[in-house]
């Protein structure tokens, strides 16, 4: 099996920084892609950023928030800085990882880590 483990969140004031990991353990062959999203109150889960062929970010977070990668360890990271009240969410990671050579890659998700961005 896999396991993702997010960490980093927190209580932060506006304008502050932020850096969030998740590491990826377990049955993993490879790992096609790496992914952040955020659910915020009473709003759907979005996606923020992801890093496998290409990297994507969304509109919101452009120029603020760098999404990386230490393939050795299995583990993502986003950078994020100039924090607005408005990135206040649940942040979750998501990776496509193939346990072995003979089958396709599948969703992992963890359990998430709050970041509250308040005075």
């Amino acid at each position: 099996q896999v396991q993702l483990v997010e960490s980093g969140g927190g209580l932060v004031q506006p304008g502050g920084s932020l850096r969030l990991s998740c590491a990826a353990s377990g049955s993993i062959f490879s790992i096609k892609l790496m992914a952040w999203y955020r659910q915020a109150p009473g709003k759907e889960r979005e996606l923020v950023a992801f890093s496998g062929a290409s990297t994507y970010y969304a509109d919101s977070v452009k120029g603020r928030f760098t999404i990386s990668r230490d393939n050795a360890k299995n583990t993502v990271y986003l950078q994020m800085n100039s924090l607005k009240p408005e990135d206040t969410a649940v942040y979750y990671c998501k990776a496509q990882i193939s346990s072995s050579r003979y089958f396709d890659a599948m969703d992992y998700w963890g359990k998430g880590t709050l970041v509250t961005v308040s005075s």
